[in-house]
């Protein structure tokens, strides 16, 4: 599983030209699932997610978490984080997860989220989906989990 956290003054997610997700100051999460993936990588990133320090305190120190400063989730699934490059100029996607169980670990990850007590708001699985975003700082982190046999 792999996370590409912003951190944002806002951001929203649309399809077929209707906001369906909007967020205020917080994290804006393109969330790509992996074939060896599990609920268990998904609670894993999920603490690691919530219990990430990157905005700053009073003395511009970047030592608080979503939590302290009331921050909200915007949770986007994007497959392409997947994307293998290395053989020729089309990227491959056959690192990624199936669909059904992409789908299926990114509604969990959504519902663990919110179970955090935090406002989390979420794009649409494989719409066609148009972010947009004021990246604060700029801030963006890199988080995953690789399932090792």
């Amino acid at each position: 599983m792999k996370l590409v956290i912003q951190r944002v003054k806002h951001a929203s997610v649309e399809v077929d030209k209707q906001i369906v997700g909007k967020i205020g100051k917080g994290f804006l999460v393109l969330l790509g699932v992996g074939p060896e993936d599990t609920k268990e990588t998904a609670n894993f990133l999920v603490q690691k997610l919530i219990k990430l320090r990157i905005f700053e305190d009073e003395n511009n120190k970047m030592n608080l978490s979503i939590k302290d400063v009331k921050g909200e989730l915007l949770i986007v699934s994007q497959f392409t984080l997947y994307a293998d490059c290395s053989s020729g100029n089309r990227p491959s996607f056959t690192n990624a997860a199936k669909p059904d169980k992409a789908n299926a670990l990114y509604e969990y990850f959504i519902q663990k989220c919110k179970e955090e007590n935090i406002v989390v708001e979420h794009g649409i699985f494989a719409a066609d989906m148009q972010v947009e975003l004021l990246n604060d700082g700029p801030v963006t982190i890199l988080l995953e989990k690789e399932e090792k046999e």
